[in-house]
């Protein structure tokens, strides 16, 4: 019997998405539409609608469906602005920027990956993102956008993150230290930068932005 995809995708909107109070219309419209299925590796596309991170390769991590809600509605992209997600991973949450957003450029550090994700976007049609073979922490083409999206956790906010916003945009980023890691909603604006406090959560860290090992004597 074949699995049905859809009704799982139906099923994660009402009973995983929207009891976080993700709400937004044009959001759940994306989580609906969007096949994540097509997005997961090979071997998991029955667990593409669980409530659960899903392994990528180089110990990297999908994540979960509830997350990936929780940041589209906190940003929530308008059909004429662009995004810079950091981290590409299966390209999942890529897609779900594209149909919300006019653009979006994606970092990813490992090629192997990023090509996979320029391939599966391509299979499915996603025409508005890019996917760059980049480490986010050295990358600076002098470019700014109006929403960034970091799919990884932070110890402190790289000044550069903040640098690559347009005035009036934001950035959806977690960051501290485990267990008490907060995702924040930063925005800029002419007296610099405030954040706001969405939820706390827990993320892998992303490349060169963990906490700096104290060795006590």
């Amino acid at each position: 019997m074949s699995f049905d995809f859809s009704r799982a995708r139906e099923l994660m909107v009402e009973q995983q998405i929207r009891p976080w109070d993700v709400l937004d219309i044009d959001v759940l419209d994306t989580l609906a539409r969007v096949p994540r299925e097509e997005y997961v590796p090979a071997g998991l596309r029955t667990l593409a609608y669980a409530d659960t991170a899903l392994p990528l390769p180089h110990g990297e991590a999908m994540l979960k469906p509830v997350l990936v809600g929780r940041a589209l509605q906190a940003l929530l992209p308008a059909a004429h602005e662009s995004v810079l997600e950091i981290g590409t991973g299966s390209g999942y949450l890529t897609a779900c920027l594209g149909r919300l957003a006019r653009e979006v450029v994606s970092l990813e550090r490992h090629a192997d990956i990023a090509e996979a994700a320029r391939t599966r976007l391509a299979m499915q049609a996603v025409s508005n993102a890019t996917v760059l073979t980049a480490d986010a922490l050295a990358w600076d083409e002098g470019r700014a956008f109006d929403a960034v999206c970091v799919t990884g956790a932070v110890d402190e906010i790289p000044p550069a993150f903040l640098r690559w916003l347009n005035p009036g945009g934001r950035m959806f980023i977690v960051r501290g230290r485990a267990p008490a890691m907060e995702a924040v909603l930063l925005h800029r604006d002419v007296n610099g930068s405030r954040s706001q406090s969405l939820f706390e959560t827990e993320l892998p860290y992303l490349a060169g932005a963990a906490p700096v090992p104290v060795f006590a004597l």
